[in-house]
């Protein structure tokens, strides 16, 4: 009787630790979490907005490495009102066109006063606004009236349209909208041309080349 009642003993505490333990099964492993995917170092998280130094010289190197594609070039100012508010048509055209049209813009904040690189700051600020980051965004390292002097610019906004073969097709500027459409640009009148552009069909600017 006594060896009935321990080996019923035996049995109930074997129970409970089958109950606890899994009976002495083996449990699977739980999988283990992907390993996260590593960040090269340095580089910009994607749609972060970059903004490179560059002076006339260098400009005309970024836009030559472009040819054969049609290419955008604005060039703005944070303390440019009409600049803010164009701006964000080069925004939407980058987003809309993708890969056949090269956007830039070139910021004239930099002034001479101390370094450019204090200037990049507000620069940046409004180009997060914006969400600049898939145009390749500059700022003059010389100073804005020294970019206004080489590109024989008097102000800004303007908007420099290239031809695939890397040719001006148009600057809208003010003296453009005043002779030619006796309005302010908008990017609706730079879309028409990139169109244009995109399609083959010779332009006012490249039948006057052709013409001369």
């Amino acid at each position: 009787m006594r060896n009935g009642m321990i080996a019923a003993g035996w049995a109930v505490a074997a129970l409970g630790i089958c109950l606890l333990v899994g009976c002495g099964a083996e449990r699977a492993p739980e999988p283990a979490a992907p390993p996260a995917a590593p960040e090269a170092a340095g580089s910009p998280p994607a749609g972060a907005v970059t903004v490179g130094l560059v002076n006339h010289a260098e400009l005309l190197e970024r836009l030559a490495a472009h040819r054969g594609r049609v290419v955008v070039l604005d060039c703005w100012s944070t303390s440019c009102p009409p600049c803010i508010k164009e701006f964000p048509g080069l925004v939407s055209l980058a987003r809309d066109y993708g890969e056949q049209v090269a956007c830039l813009s070139l910021s004239f904040d930099y002034e001479g006063f101390g370094t450019p690189e204090d200037a990049l700051p507000p620069v940046q600020d409004f180009l997060s606004q914006v969400g600049a980051g898939a145009i390749e965004n500059l700022l003059g390292r010389e100073d804005s009236d020294t970019l206004y002097e080489k590109l024989a610019l008097t102000s800004v906004p303007a908007v420099y349209v290239y031809g695939r073969d890397g040719r001006l097709l148009q600057r809208f500027d003010d003296d453009y909208a005043a002779n030619e459409l006796g309005r302010p640009f908008t990017y609706a009148d730079v879309r028409k041309l990139v169109d244009e552009a995109l399609s083959g069909q010779p332009t006012a600017a490249t039948a006057e080349q052709e013409a001369s």
